[in-house]
C-alpha cells in the first residue's frame, strides 16, 4: 500500500475503484482517481473561464484547439493539432475547427495539399481575455497555496511520461 496521510490515518488511499486499488500498485488507482477529478475540474474551468472571456458554448476540446492554434502564432495542420493534443479521432478536431471557423476565431488556408488553421484577430483577443481571467483567478490562487513552480513542472513532466505508458498499454490492449 501507499504511504499517504490517509493511509497513516487508517483510511486508505482515496480511489474511485477499490477493486483496481487491490492490485499490485494501489497508488496508480489513487493517481487515476486524481486524474478523473482533475480532468473534470479542468474541463469545467476552461469552459467557465472562456464563458467569462465572452465566448459561451465552446466545449473543452474546442477551447484546447483554439489555444493550440494560437500557440506561437503559427499556422497548424489538423495533424499538428491532433499530435499536440494526443487525439486519435481526427473528426473531433475537424468538427472543432469548423465550429471555430464559423465563430471567426480561426481561419483556414492551405500548405501544399494540407489544410491549415491560423488564429484570427477575434480568436487571439479571446485567448488574451482568457489569459487575463486565468491569471486573476487561477494563477493567483495557486500561487497563494505556496506551490513551487518547479514542483508543478515536475508533476507535469511525470504526467506526460505516464501518458506514454497509458498509450503503450492502450496499444497492447487493442491487440488482445
Amino acid at each position: 500500500m501507499t504511504n499517504t496521510k490517509n493511509d497513516q490515518a487508517g483510511i486508505g488511499p482515496i480511489v474511485s475503484s477499490s477493486h483496481l486499488a487491490s492490485g499490485a500498485m494501489p497508488s496508480m488507482s489513487e493517481l487515476e482517481y486524481a486524474l478523473i477529478v482533475t480532468s473534470n475540474a479542468f474541463s469545467r474551468w476552461t469552459m467557465r473561464c472562456m464563458d467569462a472571456a465572452g465566448l459561451s458554448g465552446l466545449t473543452e476540446l474546442e477551447i484546447q484547439v483554439l489555444h493550440s492554434t494560437n500557440h506561437r502564432d503559427r499556422e497548424k495542420t489538423l495533424g499538428d493539432l491532433c499530435v499536440v493534443l494526443n487525439i486519435e479521432d481526427t473528426h473531433l478536431v475537424t468538427y472543432a475547427i469548423k465550429k471555430l471557423v464559423g465563430l471567426n476565431l480561426v481561419t483556414t488556408g492551405k500548405r501544399g495539399k494540407e489544410k491549415t488553421v491560423r488564429i484570427s484577430k477575434q480568436g487571439s483577443e479571446a485567448c488574451a481575455r482568457y489569459k487575463t481571467i486565468r491569471e486573476g483567478l487561477l494563477i493567483s490562487s495557486v500561487k497563494s497555496m505556496g506551490v513551487e513552480e518547479v514542483d508543478i513542472s515536475n508533476i507535469a513532466s511525470m504526467l506526460r511520461a505516464l501518458s506514454g505508458q497509458y498509450d503503450q498499454a492502450a496499444r497492447g490492449a487493442a491487440s488482445l
